[in-house]
């Protein structure tokens, strides 16, 4: 059986008072994206932190490539901390150099790649820049070359699309497909779900330290309700929707916005209205985004039935 990369076993870690990461379990497969979301605060970058045994958890375990964490396993991962930083005085060229020499790589083979790294990715321009000059994007995107340079396995990133305007959070949404497409396996953390909902086989959630959900993006999005905008002249269609829906509400266009109930589809919403000779002006099926799925999910593992934010 092939190794996973990276296994964690019931782990907690407290600071003071706080409980950072309450009995938390995550295991990543070999070849699989695994987004690894939650609210601000709820404990992602800890738990990223333990996962590179840059912190010991209080109480559970952590393997990296099948051992406790450490610096015999930095060769085969790169890793992409929340916190950016490059030398503001290095070139992009010798930030990455720089990076792949220390996994190894001869000097002027470093340099070489380099060049070459920051040609595909349409940083040229930047190869003899210093870093203090190059624009928020262009170094982002220069810190993330520099932690792939030696082409590991496995990539941990902590909100690597952070800050990005929408056209390097393409630039940087297609360097990890085709990182993944070259078989490697990556885990990263974001509370963007536009992101994950594109890129991720498998979605792990915490909500207030502990983990809520562990699963495909397919049954993920599963959690959310299916939505309904529907309108109609007739005073009937409130009442006749109603029976179908988990609310009902009405939109500034005037058309209602219906969340159906858990195994309802809008098929019978539809059969429904025709059979009361509802004429309708209007009927628009949603499927659920992952966006709404989170908003669920946390919401109900916070003990409430519906959320603000499905609209």
């Amino acid at each position: 059986m092939t190794q996973a990369p990276l296994s964690i076993r019931n782990v907690s870690k407290r600071f003071a008072e706080k409980t950072a990461v309450d009995d938390v379990s995550l295991e990543v497969n070999p070849g699989e994206i695994v987004g690894f979301l939650g609210p601000n605060g709820a404990g992602k970058t800890t738990t990223i932190r333990m996962a590179l045994g840059l912190i010991k958890p209080d109480e559970g375990e952590v393997e990296l490539f099948g051992e406790t964490p450490g610096a015999q396993a930095f060769g085969r991962l790169a890793f992409l901390p929340e916190e950016r930083g490059l030398y503001k005085k290095q070139t992009a060229s010798a930030a990455i150099a720089h990076m792949a020499r220390l996994n190894g790589m001869k000097g002027r083979e470093a340099f070489k790649l380099a060049d070459e790294l920051l040609d595909r990715y349409g940083l040229s321009e930047a190869k003899r820049k210093k870093n203090k000059d190059l624009s928020k994007g262009m170094a982002q995107k220069v810190q993330l070359l520099a932690a792939i340079a030696h082409d590991p396995e496995f990539y941990i990133l902590d909100e690597p699309f952070s800050g990005l305007d929408p056209v390097n959070q393409q630039i940087l949404e297609d360097m990890v497909r085709e990182i993944a497409e070259r078989g490697r396996t990556i885990l990263f953390s974001t509370h963007v779900m536009e992101h994950a909902e594109r890129l991720c086989d498998r979605i792990v959630l915490i909500s207030e330290s502990r983990k809520i959900f562990d699963g495909s993006t397919e049954d993920a999005l599963a959690q959310a309700p299916n939505r309904l905008v529907i309108d109609s002249e007739d005073s009937r269609l409130v009442d006749t929707i109603t029976p179908f829906s988990k609310s009902v509400s009405k939109r500034d266009d005037g058309a209602y916005l219906s969340l159906l109930k858990d195994g309802t589809d809008a098929q019978s919403v539809l059969e429904k209205c025709v059979a009361q000779k509802i004429k309708l002006t209007r009927f628009t099926p949603k499927n659920p985004t992952l966006h709404e799925a989170f908003v669920a999910m946390v919401g109900h593992s916070r003990g409430f039935e519906d959320m603000e934010g499905l609209s």
